[in-house]
């Protein structure tokens, strides 16, 4: 009966922690600094940091955790111009990494999907139950609108989950949405596919982590922005007219 007393007092305090006035075991000072050091940032703009959770003044993403991130951090978001937005890419680093469509077809990702062309890439996966579904949906309005003003511009959706993603998973994940001609869903073997977001900068460990952001490049140009997915087709689709008429 004693032993039991004690195993329940022992329990009572472990789920209570620290008595006040009980000094913190060296582990629990670590934990303590390691929470009050997190950062968090934007998905979509890595440049907004805070020191604590919220919304990026730019597009209006939930920060994330910064992972391996200094110890030291901003006390509050920074507001940042548009025209301090240090967004820089490239065709070339783009990767001609061997994929296949909805279809089956074995494809070559920037030689067949993106050179010469004036695309906008999302990244989705088909079990997605949280933000896949919206994005795809606002792709396919934008496809609808800008085929009623004639603009030739290519919709690409990478999966970032390629072992799930067969062609045929895919193919029935565009039929949902009535895809039209156009619109390349993109998967592959894994270590394609891995490699290829890696250089598209949005590889993640987990799927579920995955970001909203869209690429829109204007290949015969050079020209490359982003967008937040999540964004009204209005939106985006000014903003992909305006890539495809930059010089």
């Amino acid at each position: 009966m004693k032993l039991l007393s004690i195993a329940l007092a022992f329990g009572l305090i472990c789920a209570l922690g620290p008595m006040p006035g009980v000094p913190l075991t060296q582990a629990q000072s670590r934990q303590k600094v390691a929470r009050k050091n997190l950062r968090y940032s934007c998905p979509m703009h890595p440049d907004v940091m805070s020191s604590r959770p919220g919304k990026c003044p730019r597009c209006g993403m939930a920060l994330r955790v910064a992972r391996n991130s200094p110890a030291t951090s901003p006390t509050s978001v920074p507001v940042i111009k548009d025209t301090e937005d240090p967004f820089s890419f490239s065709s070339s680093q783009i990767p001609d990494s061997k994929v296949m469509d909805q279809n089956g077809k074995p494809l070559s990702f920037y030689s067949d999907l993106i050179k010469n062309k004036t695309v906008a890439i999302n990244f989705i996966f088909t079990t997605c139950t949280t933000i896949c579904p919206p994005l795809t949906a606002t792709f396919r309005r934008v496809q609808q609108e800008l085929r009623k003003t004639g603009q030739n511009v290519h919709l690409i959706s990478v999966s970032v989950d390629p072992s799930i993603d067969t062609p045929e998973r895919l193919h029935d994940f565009a039929a949902k949405f009535n895809a039209g001609p156009g619109w390349t869903f993109v998967t592959g073997e894994k270590s394609e596919i891995d490699g290829l977001l890696k250089a598209l900068g949005v590889a993640v460990a987990d799927k579920n982590d995955h970001t909203p952001l869209i690429l829109i490049g204007n290949d015969l140009t050079g020209f490359w922005t982003r967008s937040y997915g999540l964004s009204s087709p209005a939106t985006l689709i000014k903003t992909i007219t305006d890539v495809a008429s930059h010089k």
